[in-house]
């Protein structure tokens, strides 16, 4: 194999240099005028009149370069624009190497999604062109299954060191591989805590000495190193777990296989693949690049001996009690519903749209903000309630402060035709603002060409919100005339689905008369929702709208 002819000819200090590298070009040194050996990154071409695109005037053509699946400029900040994030000699580099050749070799790259956690391990994503997440510490394998079980043909590696995966994660990665989750974790091991300046780490050696171990590791005191690799390999569920080393060329080509075929058996679906990597730390250890490769060797293998300690593809047993895959509106018996209380059966009377509700969008992104005790994530849940049984795609995500009466709240509703990604709204289409501050909070994240709602008689004076539909609707007057203000909301409701039509007034209706227990309670929101839409129709005070070349 090219690469592997390629590796054995280069000393450890060239080997470092090649793995760290982060430009494009080489510079190249002329052995004699036969031969031109830089670290084997070229080989001859034998004949002077090639014309092969890929050789270069000298006649040698690039066998060992930077892989297409890292990013063509490593951002960093201005003062460290030359340097990149792992410290010289660091094992990472030449992890991130193997990982980007196997995937690049299978093909894998836009398939694959990077999932980072807090330490060193998370500037992964500022190298691989890839799917990344970023996630807490230690969640990791949470994550991956997630990601995973949503989207089933996607390649998921968790990418964690240990003082993450070992220590804050050990619950999930322990469970992770013990329901054999399809997801590949390289589990990076340089025995300490590097980024945050070299705390004992649960895989560090006994005698070892951190910043929070200063007379070195005492068994007595803080126990023994985890052995993470055997620990997993007592797992039932686990499909392949190996050890490797970054300490020499051999095991580098070792670790090389052992990550390609993690990838390999993910590819494959055939369950957990972990690669523990034992890896260098020049910076921490306090030693040179070259002296901690050879420390890995003398001190780290005999610790975390090298093997594999599984590799045996598992058929899960069929339980024959599988639950059946039925969709959320059958579960939630929403679909018999609609067709039992159409649209169409409700009373013209009662003011609502009669017709079929029709949707003419792709999706509708929608903030609901207000102070607690204003109804305002009822609002929210009411509206996706609404969107299930019209057979939308709904998400509600909320967020409030400890006081939930009168303390800030809102909440985040997405109606969709097709799977929603994320339940997380940066610039929402509408804007329901039950306050003055809820208002100014917000108003600059909706979409240009947006609507803002005001539960209030008239704008702030100073107020402007430019490229964006502002309507001031007195809610709260309204509901109070019609007997409890605790139907503010549902005035706002009746507002918003007249002004975006977004969804039907007749499902709305259907709705309440399900979820409010209280006659005479059903009755106010009855009349609220019907007010609402009506003081859209004949009274609404909406703002100036300012348009790109100026003109209201």
């Amino acid at each position: 194999m090219a690469n592997e002819s390629v590796i054995s000819v280069m000393d450890p200090q060239t080997e470092l240099e090649a793995h760290l590298e982060v430009k494009s070009e080489v510079t190249l040194e002329a052995k004699s005028d036969a031969n031109l050996k830089v670290g084997g990154i070229l080989k001859s071409n034998s004949d002077p009149d090639s014309n092969d695109p890929n050789s270069n005037d000298n006649g040698y053509e690039p066998v060992h370069s930077r892989s297409p699946l890292f990013y063509d400029l490593f951002e960093r900040k201005s003062e460290l624009k030359n340097q990149t994030h792992y410290c010289p000699g660091c094992g990472h580099g030449v992890a991130h190497k193997l990982i980007a050749e196997a995937l690049q070799d299978l093909g894998l790259q836009d398939k694959t999604i990077f999932v980072s956690p807090v330490g060193c391990s998370v500037f992964a994503y500022y190298y691989f062109d890839v799917g990344n997440v970023q996630v807490a510490h230690g969640r990791a394998p949470a994550a991956a299954t997630a990601i995973k079980r949503s989207g089933p043909d996607k390649i998921v590696i968790s990418y964690q060191g240990d003082g993450d995966l070992a220590a804050i994660g050990t619950a999930e990665i322990v469970h992770a591989a013990n329901r054999g989750e399809k997801i590949t974790v390289f589990f990076v091991n340089n025995g300490i805590y590097g980024m945050t300046g070299g705390q004992m780490a649960p895989t560090t050696l006994v005698g070892m000495k951190s910043t929070t171990s200063p007379w070195g590791r005492r068994p007595s005191n803080e126990g023994f190193p985890l052995h993470m690799a055997e620990l997993l390999a007592t797992l039932e569920a686990r499909v392949y777990i190996e050890r490797v080393a970054l300490s020499d060329n051999k095991n580098i080509m070792k670790a090389r296989r052992a990550i390609r075929k993690a990838l390999e058996i993910q590819r494959d679906g055939a369950g957990f693949s972990f690669v523990e990597i034992l890896s260098p730390c020049p910076t921490i250890w306090g030693k040179d690049p070259v002296e901690a490769k050879r420390w890995i060797v003398d001190k780290m293998i005999p610790a975390f001996p090298l093997n594999a300690f599984r590799d045996r593809r598992l058929e899960m047993p069929v339980s024959g009690n599988e639950p059946p895959q039925r969709s959320v509106a059958d579960v939630l018996g929403i679909t018999p519903r609609v067709a039992a209380k159409s649209v169409a059966q409700v009373s013209p009377s009662k003011g609502v749209n009669s017709s079929k509700p029709v949707h003419r969008f792709k999706d509708v992104k929608i903030k609901i903000a207000g102070f607690g005790g204003q109804g305002v994530l009822l609002l929210g849940q009411l509206l996706i309630e609404m969107g299930m049984r019209e057979g939308l795609e709904v998400s509600w995500l909320p967020s409030y402060g400890p006081e939930m009466r009168s303390g800030s709240a809102h909440c985040h509703v997405c109606l969709s035709k097709e799977r929603i990604g994320s339940p997380l709204i940066s610039h929402p289409d509408v804007l329901v603002a039950m306050n003055e501050f809820s208002l100014r909070k917000f108003a600059h994240e909706v979409a240009s060409g947006g609507v803002i709602l005001y539960n209030g008689a008239t704008l702030p004076a100073d107020f402007s919100a430019p490229e964006v539909q502002v309507v001031a609707i007195p809610a709260a007057e309204i509901a109070d005339k019609l007997g409890s203000t605790k139907a503010t909301n549902i005035v706002m409701m009746g507002a918003l689905l007249e002004e975006t039509e977004c969804l039907a007034s007749g499902t709305a209706l259907s709705v309440l008369e399900d979820k409010v227990k209280k006659l005479d309670l059903l009755e106010i929101d009855r009349n609220a929702l019907t007010a609402g839409r009506l003081f859209i129709d004949e009274q609404a005070r909406v703002g100036a709208v300012s348009q790109p070349d100026g003109f209201a």
